[in-house]
């Protein structure tokens, strides 16, 4: 299989600065929109933006042209956004499972709102709900992977995740979305 960015990933890898910032152009954009699914703001997604590719230029000759690219990109800026998170400490700590409140839901209906209505009410929530929210409504993690990566229990990150959709679902209600927008979602 060719790899249509192998030349200029090897050109990268020799640490060729004109190279190294066409590859910036080239991915920052869908980078970019991982790292603001975990950050609090702009600025704090830009941080992880630019920690993230001085670990993928660390990494790149380890990159085996076996998948996606993009896909490898992805799991080095989303592992780089929540040990940063962590480090900051932003993580709630452990909580008791709480059942959410409200009907059963579609994962589906979630095409039914606007994403960047979707996008802003995801971003106000507590930084623990929304690291876990991500990780696992959107990257696709268990809840197993996201208790080791975070350093949390199973159950505290079911915990959190549950709180999560209820806050979005008691915001979606609040704004007076209509009501068949928001019962399929989230």
């Amino acid at each position: 299989m060719l790899q249509p960015y192998k030349a200029l990933i090897e050109r990268c890898i020799q640490r060729d600065a004109a190279a190294q910032q066409a590859f910036y152009e080239r991915f920052a954009p869908s980078m970019m929109a991982v790292c603001y699914r975990y950050a609090r703001d702009k600025s704090e997604a830009e941080d992880m933006l630019q920690e993230g590719f001085i670990k993928i230029f660390g990494k790149l000759d380890r990159y085996t042209y076996k998948g996606a690219l993009e896909g490898w990109m992805r799991r080095i800026v989303i592992n780089t956004a929540i040990d940063m998170i962590r480090k900051q400490k932003y993580q709630q700590r452990e909580t008791d499972i709480e059942e959410a409140v409200g009907e059963e839901v579609s994962d589906s209906a979630m095409d039914n709102l606007e994403v960047e209505y979707l996008f802003e009410i995801i971003q106000e929530l507590p930084t623990g709900y929304r690291v876990v929210f991500n990780m696992y409504a959107i990257e696709g993690y268990s809840h197993k992977e996201i208790g080791q990566k975070l350093g949390i229990t199973e159950s505290t990150s079911r915990s959190q995740y549950t709180r999560a959709r209820a806050i979005l679902k008691q915001r979606i209600r609040e704004d007076h979305l209509e009501p068949n927008l928001y019962r399929d979602a989230i």
